[in-house]
């Protein structure tokens, strides 16, 4: 139904659009293009437009009351008492309904009520149906012959349409904020709830992760330790292997791309780099638990050094290489980006090509470069399948990367799988743990802006 009323909205954005256009060029017919204040494509935007907003705006609304509306109409026929399960027996009620309307059969049979109510049901959805059809058709058709006759050659149809556009834009912009704000402030509430249970200087400098607790009193179980330093630890640990490896990779294959490869050499080679950002985790995880991680315990063991099967090298290794396709792409966009004349510049005082790009471009760049480095950092820290696999689940604090580790991700995802009671100080440590780690990466992006600032204002 839904899909059906999308259609004709988009059936009449296209008609509109395209009878705008054509009414532009009557208009233009022997007259000088400069003649028209707007452009033809201005035109049909803006017939369309016409056609296409009302349509969302009936669609959404419809999409909003419908199903209220009817269910009310539908459960008028039941006598539900008044109570706290009173929203459950209603929805039940509706489940069953929904079921035989489309067809369907129940266990045990069914009661007349429901027969009929599903009947009910089914008219009350056609009669919806071919009312948002009908009332779309006529209110839209409508709209699109008041915008059809508003066009004219002195029509100033652009302002308007650019000013609808701005318009989509800033509640693109606005929606994007709030549901940010929705985010932060739903891990706010809860974190607060764990805060009152266990002290924040308990979980910010605490040295021991055992989130374990009995659930009940008469439950054996531990009192729990929620010492998040250990976990932070293990995430500064991996992400650190990470980036050494994708770090100096990436950012050499950017300067290889840009700088020294020939345009054939560059199309191939780009592309296929950027096959490693297409791989799905789980499979670096794969390549981390069975081949990457059995070569380090071996070779540690031919030369005398214990490697534990599950290890923050191998996990930072694996999680490096597939960062370094995110690093290169950035970092070579960021180096093309720099103004050839500051290459002539170098090249016309007789530096080489390494010396230009050591002392000019990639100084020049350094901003571009940062973020990217920066940004890359924020991803190697959200990273939950690789740890999981190939680092372990361990929350040791320790300074050996040859030692099984884990992450503030991995402990969230832990924490939050199977039955949990939500007021328990376990579950609501994930909370606290993504509120902490959310601000961790806030600030990465904060410097990552800082260090752009900085130096845009010095080379621009």
């Amino acid at each position: 139904m839904t899909l059906s009323a999308l259609t004709l909205v988009i059936v009449l954005l296209a008609m509109g659009t395209y009878m705008g256009r054509r009414h532009a060029f009557k208009i233009l017919e022997g007259r000088h293009p400069s003649e028209l204040h707007s452009r033809p494509n201005y035109h049909g935007a803006f017939v369309g437009l016409y056609a296409a907003l009302p349509g969302a705006v009936i669609l959404m609304g419809w999409l909003i009351f419908e199903p209220d509306l009817i269910q009310s109409m539908v459960m008028a026929h039941f006598n539900i008492p008044e109570g706290p399960t009173m929203t459950e027996q209603v929805m039940v009620i509706m489940n069953k309904i929904k079921i035989v309307a489309a067809g369907g059969q129940l266990m045990g049979g069914v009661s007349e009520q429901i027969t009929i109510a599903s009947q009910q049901y089914n008219e009350l959805k056609s009669v919806s149906f071919y009312t948002l059809m009908g009332s779309l058709f006529v209110v839209l058709s409508g709209a699109m012959s008041f915008a059809y006759m508003q066009l004219g050659i002195e029509s100033r149809v652009r302002n308007k349409v650019e000013k609808v556009v701005r318009v989509i834009l800033i509640g693109s912009s606005t929606l994007s904020i709030l549901v940010t704000l929705g985010i932060v402030l739903s891990l706010m509430f809860e974190a607060i709830l764990f805060f009152g249970q266990i002290p924040p200087t308990d979980f910010l400098f605490g040295l021991q992760w055992s989130p374990q607790t009995a659930l009940r009193a008469d439950q054996v179980g531990g009192s729990g330790s929620f010492g998040a330093i250990p976990l932070f630890a293990g995430t500064l640990m991996i992400t650190l292997i990470a980036m050494l490896v994708a770090a100096p990779i990436g950012l050499l294959a950017a300067v290889f791309m840009s700088e020294y490869a020939t345009p054939l050499v560059r199309a191939w080679v780009k592309p296929v780099l950027e096959i490693l950002a297409g791989v799905p985790t789980v499979v670096y995880g794969f390549f981390a638990a069975l081949t990457v991680a059995p070569f380090l315990s071996n070779t540690g063991q031919a030369i005398g050094l214990h490697v534990a099967s599950e290890s923050a090298l191998a996990a930072g290794l694996v999680m490096g290489i597939m960062i370094i396709p995110f690093v290169s792409s950035l970092s070579d966009d960021v180096i093309n980006a720099v103004p050839q004349s500051l290459r002539d510049g170098s090249y016309g005082l007789g530096a080489t090509k390494a010396e230009t790009i050591k002392q000019v471009i990639l100084p020049a760049a350094l901003p571009g470069i940062v973020g990217a480095l920066l940004l890359a950092v924020s991803r190697a820290i959200g990273e939950t399948m690789i740890v999981v696999m190939a680092a372990g689940a361990a929350a040791k604090l320790s300074a050996n990367p040859l030692e099984s580790m884990t992450t503030v991700t991995v402990q969230i995802v832990t924490l939050l799988v199977g039955d949990q009671e939500f007021d328990s100080a376990k579950t609501l440590s994930a909370f606290a743990l993504g509120l902490t780690l959310f601000g961790v990466t806030l600030i990465l992006n904060f410097i990552a802006l800082r260090v752009v600032q900085k130096y845009r204002e010095q080379y621009d």
